[in-house]
């Protein structure tokens, strides 16, 4: 029989453990998403008042404006998600450094054999890995259930719920979903860097610093030179990545209006790899990682 003394001790994960510490404290992440689940889904059932009529009139159309309209739906709950964790990203950034020193316990992690790198990528990783990965399976339950609702509700009035969809389309449809959310996060990364930066160094308001400046950058441009380069920097950064990531017209061709469509034929990953703006925004992402490590090593508590 074994020792159980001699059996080698597992190595410790700083890091892993870090991140389930964050999650055990901070339960929106989860709750967050699941409540906006539940309000996208009622709101759907509610707008399915008059489905059958208005299904009949798609039926008319051809099968490609069949689709468009069909998709409806799927689109705006994933619009819909999306805002939703982007704001919860948000302020879990300009939390998650600052909160810490706002009640002292950063005397408490600083006392663990945990190292304030590894302390501050903990914090990354939640905005740039655990929130899209809950906003992705959000999406695709939310989306299967408004599949399903909308299902029954047609059988119930005698009417095919077939659509124009093959299983091919709707691979692709997941392919452009999780694509989707990868290039947002990414694109979104010096956004995230600067609010940690800010959560980090801010004493009082953090959400005050964290606005303000870019705010202030907008307008003393605007009043010296009278353009507004900071201001369209700032609005590509928070809404560009689908701009950067997929076709959304062809060439001399107008942009589609109304919410987007994601599709496998539109994903253009060569221009979003090639994009400046892409590489430009994790240099400062990275730059903003050292510096709340830098900052976090030599801030004392508020």
């Amino acid at each position: 029989m074994t020792d159980a003394a001699s059996q080698p001790l597992s190595r410790p994960r700083p890091l892993y453990w870090s991140v389930r510490r964050e999650l055990w404290e901070h339960r929106s992440i989860f709750v967050t998403p699941l409540v906006a689940s539940v309000l996208v889904v009622c709101g759907d059932l509610l707008s399915s008042i008059g489905m059958p009529a208005r299904r009949l009139q798609t039926l008319r159309l051809d099968p490609a404006h069949q689709s468009i309209v069909m998709g409806e739906p799927y689109v705006f709950a994933h619009a819909a998600l999306t805002l939703i964790l982007m704001i919860l990203a948000a302020f879990y950034c300009l939390g998650a450094l600052f909160n810490e020193r706002q009640d002292r316990s950063i005397l408490f992690w600083k006392s663990l054999p945990v190292s304030d790198l590894t302390a501050v990528l903990s914090k990354a990783t939640i905005p740039m890995v655990v929130l899209p990965a809950v906003g992705l399976v959000a999406t695709v339950a939310v989306q299967a259930v408004i599949l399903l609702q909308t299902t029954l509700i047609l059988l119930a009035a005698g009417v095919s719920p077939a659509t124009p969809w093959t299983l091919g389309y709707v691979v692709g449809e997941g392919v452009a979903l999780v694509y989707s959310w990868i290039t947002l996060t990414l694109w979104l990364a010096p956004v995230y860097g600067w609010l940690l930066l800010v959560s980090t160094w801010a004493r009082r308001a953090p959400f005050l610093w964290a606005v303000l400046p870019p705010l202030g950058l907008c307008l003393l441009e605007k009043l010296a030179l009278n353009s507004t380069h900071v201001t369209s920097l700032i609005i590509d950064r928070l809404t560009g990545s689908y701009e950067h990531a997929f076709v959304t017209a062809a060439p001399g061709q107008p942009k589609p209006s109304g919410m987007p469509r994601l599709g496998l034929e539109q994903i253009d990953l060569g221009k979003f790899l090639t994009s400046p703006g892409l590489w430009i925004g994790l240099l400062a992402f990275a730059a903003c990682l050292a510096g709340c490590v830098w900052l976090r090593r030599r801030r004392e508590p508020n």
